[in-house]
C-alpha cells in the first residue's frame, strides 16, 4: 500500500528531518521524495510504502507533526495502476521573455494530445548580462508509444513559434 504526502510550512531546518523520522519510525519505505524552498516556505512531497497498519500509523503521526511543527499536511492513498501503458519519457524545456499563460498553454497542448505530465518546474529570473526577465519551464512528460514523434515535434515547434518560446523536446536521459 502507498501513501502520497504533501507538506507545506515555514522554511525550517527540522521540517524535512521530522517527516523522514516519522516515515522511518512507522516502518514505511520511502519511494520518492521532492522538497524545495518557495520564498520563505518549504514544500515537500513524499511517496511511501508499507502495509495497511504502517500506513495508518503514519497518517495519525502526520496529525501530531502538523501541530508540533506548524505545518500543513495532506495525504492520499493512490490507487495502483491496473494496466501499464507503453510510454516514452521525454523532457520539454522552454524559455521566454513573458511568463503570462505559458505554463497553461503548454499544459493544454500536451493534455490535448494524451501526453501525461509527470513533473513541472518553472521559474522567473533576471539575466545577469542584460537585466532582462526570463521565464523558464521544465516538464517531464510521458508520450504514448503510438505517437508519431516527428509529427509531434513539428506541431510543438509551430506552437512555440506562435507563443515566441524557445524550446527543446528530447528523450529523457537517466
Amino acid at each position: 500500500m502507498q501513501l502520497a504526502i504533501t507538506a507545506l510550512g515555514e522554511k525550517k531546518p527540522q521540517f524535512l528531518a521530522a517527516l523522514l523520522i516519522a516515515v522511518s519510525n512507522c516502518r514505511c519505505n520511502l519511494l520518492e521524495l521532492r522538497a524545495s524552498h518557495l520564498s520563505l516556505s518549504t514544500a515537500t512531497y513524499l511517496l511511501v510504502e508499507g502495509d495497511w497498519s504502517q500506513i495508518a500509523k503514519l497518517e495519525s503521526t502526520l496529525d501530531s507533526l502538523q501541530s508540533r511543527l506548524g505545518i500543513q499536511t495532506s495525504s492520499i492513498r493512490p490507487e495502483q495502476p491496473s494496466a501499464l501503458n507503453e510510454f516514452m519519457p521525454f523532457t520539454l524545456e522552454t524559455m521566454s521573455v513573458s511568463c503570462n499563460e505559458v505554463v497553461k498553454e503548454i499544459t493544454q497542448f500536451l493534455l490535448s494530445r494524451q501526453i501525461e505530465i509527470e513533473e513541472i518546474s518553472a521559474s522567473r529570473y533576471v539575466t545577469s548580462y542584460g537585466n532582462t526577465p526570463v521565464f523558464s519551464t521544465r516538464f517531464l512528460i510521458s508520450i504514448p508509444a503510438s505517437t508519431r514523434l516527428l509529427a509531434l515535434r513539428e506541431e510543438f515547434m509551430e506552437f512555440c513559434d506562435n507563443l515566441n518560446l524557445d524550446a527543446i523536446l528530447e528523450p529523457l536521459k537517466r
